[in-house]
């Protein structure tokens, strides 16, 4: 697994560097905490299925 990722960040108003922070194995599977390079916004993404930096 990558230790960054390219990414829209909704602070900064357009794509930044996120880098992994945190990293769990869980029962839904992989928990991966990011953040962004530039303002320290981050989410959440668990396995496929939940992902936090995604707007409804």
């Amino acid at each position: 697994m990558s230790l960054e990722t390219e990414r829209y960040c909704p602070e900064c108003g357009e794509a930044r560097t996120f880098w992994r922070v945190a990293s769990t194995e869980l029962h839904l599977g992989r928990k991966v905490k990011w953040r962004c390079g530039e303002c320290d916004y981050g989410f959440v993404r668990i396995g496929e299925s939940v992902d936090t930096g995604v707007d409804a």
